[in-house]
């Protein structure tokens, strides 16, 4: 499936484990939750599918070793995977990538990069610079979120002055 980010269009760097296939020691592998087990000595890049039943507590002591985390959106009424990346970004300190897959939708990309998403897994791809595109609709946010990008000027010094 075509990946999309702020950039654009890319090339995904992680094969997905097939079950009793050994990784490369230095491949970017992806597995599921219950490959984990299978990989935990992998000294490669690795990233973990998260379904969006699954509570991020349980996974927050394998945190720092994962660079890469895709949330499941199996379809667009369903918001879970939301609470799965604000929870991961602003109560776990996670810092890799967040990779939205499933269901993702033009008209829910802001809120999902203001959740802490930071790449998507689309089924189209001829659709992948409108994406793109749609990432750069807004510049100036007026609530902080995860993503944390930079307040509007104006609204930023009332809010400091609030806070601080």
């Amino acid at each position: 499936m075509p990946l999309v980010d702020a950039a654009g269009l890319r090339a995904d760097p992680y094969w997905s484990l097939e079950d009793g296939v050994s990784p490369a020691p230095t491949a970017a592998v992806l597995v599921n939750f219950d490959q984990w087990a299978q990989v935990a000595d992998h000294t490669g890049p690795l990233g973990l599918r998260l379904p969006n039943t699954q509570d991020p507590v349980e996974i927050a002591p394998t945190l720092p070793r994962l660079s890469l985390i895709v949330l499941e959106f199996p379809k667009f009424t369903d918001g879970r995977a939301y609470s799965q990346a604000r929870l991961l970004r602003e109560r776990y300190g996670f810092t890799g990538e967040i990779r939205a897959t499933g269901a993702v939708l033009r008209d829910q990309l802001l809120y999902m990069t203001r959740c802490g998403i930071t790449s998507f897994e689309i089924d189209r791809a001829d659709a992948a610079e409108r994406l793109a595109a749609a990432l750069k609709d807004y510049s100036i946010v007026y609530q902080p979120a995860a993503d944390q990008p930079a307040l509007s000027p104006l609204l930023g010094q009332k809010w400091r002055r609030a806070v601080g």
